[in-house]
């Protein structure tokens, strides 16, 4: 009974993890929206295919203006929001995915995502800019 109960609650941190995924990338669409309407701010950003590896800059953002995440790991999140489109249910997963691979998958994903980014990488300075992150 211990080992099913800790295979759900691995499974719910895979699913918050994949939803502050979802959370992130639709925040870096609404920037993309408010990047293209302005001249000054459009050069930073190339129209490849979403979601475009120069966008790993708005994560590494949210890292360097201390996000609070509640032991989210920003990364982690949005590789698995890049691995998923959706949660999949728990079904898919064996035990041994979550407990020891679920980290590694997100992280290998965003890694690997970041790393097609174009040189030279556009980093956005914390100091130019304000977040508010709201919970609802």
């Amino acid at each position: 009974m211990d080992l099913a109960i800790h295979l759900v609650e691995n499974y719910q941190g895979l699913v918050l993890h994949w939803r502050w995924g979802e959370d992130i990338l639709e925040w870096i669409r609404q920037c993309e929206i408010t990047f293209e309407s302005r001249q000054d701010l459009r050069h930073l950003l190339h129209g490849d295919v979403w979601p475009h590896a120069g966008r790993s800059s708005f994560v590494q953002l949210l890292e360097d203006k201390d996000v609070p995440t509640d032991g989210i790991h920003m990364e982690s999140a949005v590789g698995l929001r890049l691995t998923f489109r959706q949660p999949p249910p728990i079904s898919c997963f064996s035990n041994q995915f979550l407990f020891y691979l679920k980290d590694s998958v997100g992280n290998s994903a965003y890694q690997a995502w970041a790393s097609k980014n174009p040189a030279p990488v556009s980093s956005l300075p914390p100091e130019r800019f304000t977040l508010q992150v709201l919970e609802m």
